[in-house]
C-alpha cells in the first residue's frame, strides 16, 4: 500500500528495507530527518556522531567489516567528510556503503551553494539522484546493491525540495541484514602508497565499467515526447521541466555520475534542439559539450538558486507562464525565539562594542539588526580559530575580540581551534553558548546532552573539564539570563591576558517544559525603546510605549532585566 512521505523518510525506509546494519550521521538541514526516521527502528545501530568526518569513518569501518552502512549529511558536511570518503573509494567495501549528501540550492539554511556532484567526479564514486520520494526509496535500495556489486561507496544526492517534499511511496519486501563474513585483506584496505597505487588502477577500471553499464541499466531513461525539443535533467528539475514543457522529449538521469555517454549521444541525435537543465553548476552541460554535442544550458538558465516550473517555462518559451502562482508574501526572516538564551549574550556583546567571530547555528541570528553583534561567520567551528587569527593579525585589540560557538558545534569542530589557541599562546575569549541541544537543525542530541539519537541515557561530556583539559585555566559558567553577571563575566574574561572560556548555559526555550507566565508593560514605561534592542518577537512598540504579546511571551524576563524603570513585570 502506498504511503505519503517526504524524501528523507523514504530514504530512511529504503535503507532499512535494503538491510542496513549501521547509520552514523551528523544533523544538517536538509538531511537531518533521514537519521531521525531510521532511528525509530530499534533493531539497527543508529547514532549521531560528533561530526561528518567521524560519521563517515564509522560507516567506512562498518562496511569493511561486512555490514551495510550509511552516513548522511548536508553539502557542507561533505567538506568535513571528504578525507575518509575519498580514500574509501580506493579501499572499496566488503558489505556496502551509501553516503547521502543533501545540497541546498537557494541556501534556505546554509552559508553557501555547493554542488556535491563535483565530489562524485573528484572521488570517482558513482552518484544517484532521485526526483521524488518513490525514487528516494528505490534509489537508496539500489545504491546498496551497486555498492556491493561494484565494490564501491555510492553517493545518493538529494536537494532541499526532494528531501522535504512529499509524494507517494510503495515499499517492497525487505532484504537480509546478514553480514558478509570478515577476512583480513591488508593490501585492499590499508592505503599506504604501495597498496594504494594498484587500488587506484582498480578505481579507474571500476568507473569505466560503471560508465558502460549505466547506458543500459535502466536508471537513466529516455522519454519520447511529441515535440522537437529534448531536455536532459535530473532530480527535482526533471519534475519542473516535465510540467513546464510536457511535449518535450527527456533524458532523465537517475545516475548523475558517471554519465551515460552512448545514451546521451543517441538522445541528442533524436531531437532538433537540446537543452540541459540543471541547478547550480553546468556539470552535465560541460560533459555534453565535451562529447562534441551542441546544446543550451547556462546561457539561458541561472547558476544560482533553485529552479521552478515557471522559470523553466519562461526561459524556454520567452513568455510568462500561465500556471497558477502564489501571490508574493511578506518576507519573514528567521529570528531568535522568545526566551532564547542567546539573546542576552548578543545584546550584551553588541552594547559592549566587541568584535565577535560567529559560528554556525541559531546564534548566527545574532548578526541581524537590532542585535548586530556578529562581525563574521564562515563555517562550523571556525569562530575559535578566526578569533585567534584576528588577534594575531594586529588589526584589532585582542581584548575586544570574542568567539561565540554552540555546544554541539564546539564538539563538532571547535575543540581543535581552542587547542590551537592554547598551544600558540593566544589570549582570546571563547563563549560556548550551551543551550543543551543541537538547536537549529531541530533539537538533536549531541555528546554533551546526556542522551543518544533515540533519547536514551548516554555519557555526557563535561564542557568545563574538557576546556581545562585542553589547557584553558580560566573557565567560567554563567546563566545568560542574568544580564549583570553576564556582562561582568565577559569584562573579566577579555581583560585576562590568557585564553579564557565562558560557558553561557541555559536550556533552549523550545525544550523547557515548565509553565510560564507572560510579562506585561506597566504605565512606568517611558518609551526609551531599550527593551526593543533585544529583538524579541514578543515585544512591539506602539504609540510611544512597549507592548508584550502574551501569546508569544514565555516570561523569560530578559527584557525586564534591562528596563531602566522596572516597567516590565509579571502579569
Amino acid at each position: 500500500m502506498s504511503q505519503l512521505m517526504i524524501g528523507n523518510q523514504a530514504v530512511a525506509l529504503g535503507a532499512l528495507d535494503a538491510g542496513v546494519n549501521l547509520i552514523s550521521s551528523y544533523p544538517g538541514t536538509p538531511s537531518t530527518e533521514i537519521t531521525e526516521f531510521a532511528a525509530k527502528d530499534t533493531t539497527r545501530h543508529i547514532e549521531w556522531a560528533p561530526n561528518e568526518k567521524v560519521a563517515a569513518e564509522v560507516a567506512v569501518g562498518a562496511s569493511i567489516g561486512g555490514a551495510k552502512a550509511m552516513c548522511c549529511m548536508k553539502h557542507v558536511g561533505m567538506n568535513v567528510a571528504a578525507d575518509p570518503v575519498f580514500t574509501a573509494a580506493y579501499t572499496g567495501v566488503r558489505g556496502a556503503l551509501v553516503i547521502v549528501v543533501a545540497d541546498d540550492p537557494g541556501m534556505h539554511s546554509s552559508q553557501n551553494e555547493q554542488d556535491s556532484r563535483y565530489y562524485a567526479i573528484s572521488s570517482h564514486i558513482p552518484m544517484l539522484e532521485p526526483s521524488d520520494s518513490q525514487e528516494c526509496y528505490d534509489y537508496c535500495r539500489l545504491a546498496f546493491k551497486i555498492s556491493h556489486e561494484y565494490d564501491t561507496p555510492v553517493f545518493l544526492r538529494l536537494t532541499t525540495r526532494i528531501a522535504h517534499s512529499q509524494s507517494l511511496v510503495e515499499r517492497r519486501d525487505a532484504d537480509s541484514t546478514d553480514l558478509v563474513p570478515y577476512k583480513k585483506e591488508t593490501a585492499k584496505y590499508t592505503m599506504m602508497p604501495a597498496f594504494a597505487r594498484p587500488r587506484h588502477d582498480f578505481v579507474i577500471k571500476r568507473m569505466a565499467r560503471l560508465g558502460a553499464d549505466c547506458n543500459t541499466s535502466g536508471i537513466n531513461q529516455m522519454i519520447k515526447g511529441t515535440g522537437k525539443l529534448g531536455i536532459i535533467c535530473s532530480g527535482a528539475v526533471f519534475r519542473y521541466a516535465k510540467e513546464a514543457m510536457p511535449e518535450a522529449s527527456f533524458l532523465k538521469l537517475g545516475m548523475c555520475h558517471p554519465l551515460p555517454d552512448e545514451l546521451i549521444k543517441s538522445f541528442a541525435a533524436s531531437v532538433e534542439e537540446l537543452i540541459i537543465a540543471e541547478e547550480l553548476e553546468p556539470i552535465v552541460e560541460n560533459h555534453v559539450r565535451a562529447l562534441g554535442i551542441a546544446c543550451k544550458g547556462k546561457d539561458i538558465f541561472t547558476l544560482q538558486g533553485e529552479y521552478s516550473t515557471n522559470m523553466i517555462a519562461e526561459a524556454l518559451t520567452g513568455k510568462k507562464p500561465e500556471f497558477d502562482t502564489v501571490p508574493a508574501l511578506p518576507a519573514r526572516p528567521p529570528v531568535l525565539c522568545p526566551g532564547c538564551p542567546h539573546r542576552m549574550v548578543f545584546y550584551t556583546l553588541s552594547r559592549m562594542g566587541l568584535t565577535v567571530m560567529g559560528d554556525i547555528g541559531c546564534y548566527t541570528l545574532g548578526a541581524a539588526a537590532p542585535l548586530s553583534a556578529i562581525d563574521a561567520c564562515v563555517c562550523m567551528g571556525a569562530s575559535v580559530s578566526m578569533a585567534h587569527g584576528l588577534d594575531r593579525s594586529g588589526a584589532v585589540d585582542p581584548k575586544r575580540t570574542v568567539a561565540v560557538i554552540g555546544d554541539s558545534t564546539f564538539l563538532h569542530s571547535g575543540i581543535t581551534g581552542l587547542l590551537n589557541v592554547v598551544y600558540n599562546k593566544g589570549n582570546s575569549t571563547l563563549m560556548i553558548l550551551d543551550n543543551s541541544i543541537t538547536g537549529m537543525t531541530g533539537h538533536q542530541q549531541n555528546p554533551a546532552t546526556g542522551k543518544d539519537v533515540r533519547g536514551d541515557e548516554a555519557p555526557a561530556v563535561d564542557l568545563e573539564q574538557l576546556c581545562r583539559a585542553l589547557g584553558v585555566q580560566d573557565v567560567a559558567v554563567v546563566d545568560p539570563f542574568n544580564a549583570k553577571e553576564l556582562k561582568e563575566c565577559i569584562t573579566r574574561a577579555i581583560n585576562n591576558p590568557c585564553p579564557s572560556v565562558i560557558i553561557a548555559r541555559h536550556p533552549c526555550a523550545l525544550i523547557v517544559k515548565a509553565k510560564t507566565t507572560p510579562l506585561k508593560v506597566t504605565d512606568a514605561c517611558i518609551g526609551c525603546r531599550r527593551c526593543m534592542g533585544i529583538a524579541c518577537p514578543a515585544l512591539r512598540f506602539e504609540n510611544g510605549k512597549a507592548i508584550v504579546d502574551g501569546s508569544l511571551c514565555v516570561g523569560c524576563g530578559q527584557c525586564a532585566s534591562i528596563c531602566p524603570k522596572g516597567a516590565i513585570v509579571k502579569q
